[in-house]
């Protein structure tokens, strides 16, 4: 199945007309998970013809403001609108005191169920289709990546199949062995394994080791882009990356497709030599635009 992802915002610190701040939303199923909720966030979520109270989980990279002060104004929308769910919050260490002081600084008509887990490096979070994994990042506060991993399925060969549908296919689907009229069919023997997919989202950080093995072998790799080379050494005084970096992170850990996020207000009107600069390293890459949806 395709997993769609929505761009809500793909700028820096600071807001431009074009890009709004930091904020990823991913669609599997019955789950909807949002990367980061900068400020303006739930507009974005309304222009992109997303229902809010559908999210069931926010995954917080850091507590820098570009990246949360979205987080405020969704709460409040989604208590109005009776959400009935419980939203699960993930961040870095600090996430459920933040999460605290927010909701303590405005009075709120109404609340909603919420449950905050606070984690480093590791699984996040599994459910029977896919997991969720972390790997701490270097910036100037705790910050965490992100990947998401679609689980292997077991699929059916349907030119080998030569018994009508029923509920004896889910059994072969999960790897068991069925009588059919007499015959024992095996499911090793009709069904092919199909690997699942990988994206990986990689905001606000320096170049560190850590980011190569959370990508590693990702369908997308989606990554902050601050700068070009020409300001690497303003990336290495705020602990961001440069085009050219992330370009070589993306060819090191065998990604099929790189996107680019997280860009500075200088480049609002030189993104082609941000993407140019990229592409010298890894060829299969775009740049991201606020409220642009694609498919992995």
């Amino acid at each position: 199945m395709k997993i769609p992802i929505h761009f809500l915002g793909t700028g820096q610190a600071i807001p431009t007309a074009k890009r709004n701040h930091t904020a990823m939303l991913l669609k599997y199923k019955d789950e909807t998970i949002l990367v980061d909720c900068g400020e303006g966030t739930q507009r974005q979520i309304r222009k992109a013809k997303i229902n809010p109270c559908k999210i069931t989980r926010i995954l917080i990279t850091h507590w820098h403001g570009d990246h949360v002060l979205g987080i405020p104004g969704l709460l409040q929308t989604l208590a109005l609108n009776n959400y009935n769910k419980t939203l699960h919050i993930y961040g870095p260490k600090g996430t459920e005191k933040f999460i605290g002081l927010m909701c303590s600084l405005f009075v709120y008509k109404e609340s909603i169920n919420i449950k905050v887990k606070e984690i480093s490096s590791g699984k996040v979070f599994e459910t029977p289709d896919f997991i969720v994994e972390s790997k701490r990042m270097e910036h100037g506060t705790l910050c965490n990546a992100y990947s998401f991993t679609e689980k292997e399925k077991l699929r059916i060969d349907k030119e080998k199949l030569k018994i009508p549908s029923g509920p004896h296919i889910q059994k072969l689907k999960e790897g068991k062995d069925i009588q059919f009229k007499g015959e024992k069919i095996k499911s090793k023997d009709i069904t092919y394994k199909e690997k699942g997919k990988k994206i990986t989202f990689v905001l606000d950080t320096r170049k560190n080791k850590n980011i190569k093995e959370l990508a590693k072998n990702s369908d997308l790799l989606i990554s902050e882009s601050t700068y070009t080379e020409d300001e690497a050494d303003r990336a290495k005084e705020y602990k961001h990356m440069t085009a050219k970096q992330v370009g070589k992170i993306a060819k090191e850990s065998k990604v099929e497709k790189l996107i680019l996020t997280h860009l500075s207000q200088r480049y609002e009107n030189k993104e082609k030599e941000m993407l140019e600069e990229a592409k010298k390293e890894f060829k299969n890459v775009k740049i991201a635009k606020d409220l642009e949806k694609i498919e992995v």
